[in-house]
């Protein structure tokens, strides 16, 4: 039986937001739904009525009404959303123009900055201004290799706001990384910076800027905001003009919302490029909106007063879930740099200090902490804190407890996953149920998850692959590129047709109806629960003219994941400290140091599909101690009992 961590007071009940929601759904639609489990199981079977019942107590803004919530709840994919609705994305982000504070920006290095939404709205109107004069219009692509700073989410609003498409990435992504995946976009304007701080050093990005521009010809026109220096020399940057340049000078303006279909593409996300170079995830601005508004302000319980604090850079999907909060008014800090730099106190200092009412972070994070043996709750002031959302890898039973004996006793632990793909949760928590130790605490709202054993049957209390077996606003409209639509249908209807596969092993426990997650059951590696596609670091690494060829994959590793790399090396070659040393500083330079592996251990050959693809399951598979299922498919199956000879230098 799970381990009963925590149960919110009556008082805390009565307040949440998703008890004013009950109360709402039983009135507007005569239920006598009193627990969450009760409005979930409504929420699955009236899929309809749920939506539509988000979108007016979310008060979503729009210029027309929809005709019709869903047009066939059973297609899945395909489904039209909110057909008839006009709206924009932007406009519901910037409902507020008070002088309540909407942004607090925190650099590592104590840079510090505050904008009131009022201040907001006149920036967004600025730019907006200066991107329609310079041609942006509806479907155009903006994109962003920029920090996590007031700026960045500006020109997102900005752009959405005229109908562009936002696409963006973090500034520790090297150069091919970031041409990778916003290169097959087309973009027609890249917000970027001078540079960005980390461990207290101070990085000039300029030159990558530059090698992405060149390596892009859609760019017009490179905007690059002042961060590390004063107006920095931009002239080696294709099109560049500096953000104070390029933003409008008129005070006061409205912005002209464009009113776009329900479905108009907001996003471009990125899949983690296992196969190859990056999917292009298409987001649609009301399917990302309402999905968001329901996690924020039912899931998460976000409320005007609140302060929400996440670590996270604007490579991650949690950016853009977090910047969505805008919509329900509490404030945000933006951090950028290392969480933990000058030490691991920094970021309950800075709760501390901004009184920080919802703080998120990764269950890498967490592990760090214990590891390091950091007692938050007893060296800081940790009062204002109600609640930790943790997501990006699953975090394990010491981990939740770690949380409530050296953090806070009486604090709602959220755990939350989903995934980059629906910009979202499958699940999540609830401000109204109790906490286990190393359990979500259930399925989020309209997400019809499911678990499926070996025979594609529903199980429980056993591991399996989760599953969502109704469709939901969130989910892509399509992948850029893949105009038949065969690249999104296999990425997860292949494996059970008209299900969404997401590749996460999970179990679901009858007793407490929580769920255990246990990692991808796919190639796709999250050390630090960051999505890194294999095919990633083989581009670099087989660049070598050592190395042959390779193999990478996720262990599971004291509560988080790390890398490891296998290479099979060219005829006179052998794996030296020297190469190892080569290889490492190759993925550092050329990808990012999230890449670079935890081991490099030489292999004879790598195992391949007949039709000639790497298979990272196998490996993975054997590494963990389960089953090789598809050595039928495989051209070499006989290379597998290598890597079953490595398991013993494996545990260390």
């Amino acid at each position: 039986m799970a381990k009963l961590l925590w149960k919110p007071s009556e008082a805390r009940k009565k307040k949440s937001n998703i008890t004013k929601f009950i109360d709402y759904v039983n009135k507007q639609y005569n239920r006598k739904i009193s627990n969450y489990s009760e409005l979930y199981d409504w929420s699955i079977t009236d899929i309809p009525d749920f939506w539509a019942a988000v979108w007016d107590f979310a008060g979503i803004k729009a210029s027309r009404r929809y005709d019709t919530v869903i047009d066939d709840p059973n297609k899945m994919p395909g489904t039209k959303w909110f057909p008839g609705a006009k709206m924009n994305f932007a406009e519901n982000l910037l409902r507020y123009k008070d002088d309540h504070t909407a942004f607090v920006f925190r650099g590592e290095t104590q840079k510090t900055a505050k904008m009131s939404y009022a201040e907001l709205y006149d920036t967004v109107a600025r730019l907006a201004k200066s991107l329609r004069q310079m041609g942006v219009r509806p479907g155009d692509r903006v994109a962003g290799y920029m920090p996590n700073m007031m700026e960045t989410a500006i020109a997102m609003l900005a752009a959405t706001s005229v109908g562009a498409t936002w696409a963006s990435c973090a500034t520790d992504i090297g150069p091919e990384a970031a041409k990778d995946r916003l290169g097959q976009i087309e973009p027609k304007v890249l917000f970027t910076v001078d540079g960005y701080f980390y461990k207290g050093k101070s990085f000039n990005s300029l030159p990558n800027a530059a090698e992405i521009v060149k390596g892009i010809p859609s760019i017009e026109k490179v905007i690059v905001v002042s961060y590390t220096g004063q107006k920095s020399d931009i002239s080696d940057v294709p099109n560049a003009i500096h953000y104070v340049d390029f933003l409008a000078k008129e005070k006061g303006l409205e912005i002209q919302f464009e009113q776009l279909p329900f479905d108009h593409p907001v996003y471009i996300m990125f899949s983690s490029g296992t196969t190859g170079k990056p999917k292009c995830m298409v987001q649609g601005a009301g399917g990302i909106l309402i999905n968001h508004l329901k996690e924020l302000i039912l899931h998460t319980d976000l409320k005007r007063e609140d302060i929400l604090f996440y670590i996270t850079t604007c490579s991650w999907m949690m950016w853009n879930w977090m910047i969505s909060s805008l919509a329900a008014g509490n404030t945000l800090v933006l951090f950028d740099g290392n969480p933990n730099y000058p030490d691991p106190g920094a970021m309950w200092k800075l709760i501390q200090d901004e009184k920080v009412t919802v703080f998120g972070c990764s269950a890498s994070y967490i592990n760090y902490l214990r590891s390091e043996g950091v007692k938050p709750g007893k060296d800081y002031d940790l009062s204002s804190l109600q609640e930790i959302s943790q997501t990006g890898s699953a975090l394990s039973a010491d981990g939740f407890e770690y949380v409530y004996q050296w953090v806070k006793k009486d604090l709602w632990f959220n755990s939350i996953s989903g995934g980059t793909d629906i910009n979202g949760c499958f699940c999540a928590g609830n401000p109204i149920s109790p906490v286990y130790a190393g359990q979500l605490q259930g399925a989020a709202l309209a997400m019809k998850v499911n678990v499926y054993g070996e025979t594609g049957k529903p199980v429980l209390d056993r591991e399996g692959e989760l599953v969502c077996e109704a469709p939901a606003p969130s989910m892509p409209l399509y992948f850029w590129n893949d105009p038949d639509g065969k690249k999104y249908r296999e990425a997860y209807f292949e494996v059970y047709p008209g299900i969404w596969r997401h590749g996460d092993y999970v179990m679901r426990d009858s007793n407490t109806g929580g769920f255990t997650f246990y990692g991808r059951s796919d190639s796709v590696l999250k050390p630090s629960g960051v999505r890194i596609g294999t095919a990633e670091i083989y581009n670099q690494v087989e660049k070598l003219e050592e190395v042959a060829d390779s193999l990478a994959i996720g262990q599971n590793w004291e509560g988080d994941q790390r890398i490891i790399l296998f290479v099979k090396l060219a005829e006179g070659h052998s794996l030296t400290e020297d190469l190892k040393n080569k290889i490492r500083k190759t993925l550092r330079e050329n990808a990012s140091p999230r890449h670079i592996p935890a081991k490099i251990l030489q292999v004879s050959d790598i195992p391949y599909t007949l039709n000639m693809k790497k298979v990272e399951s196998a490996v993975t598979n054997i590494i963990h101690g389960r089953p090789v299922l598809n050595r039928d498919a495989l051209g070499n199956p006989q290379c597998l009992d290598y890597y079953e000879s490595l398991l013993e230098e494996l545990k260390t």
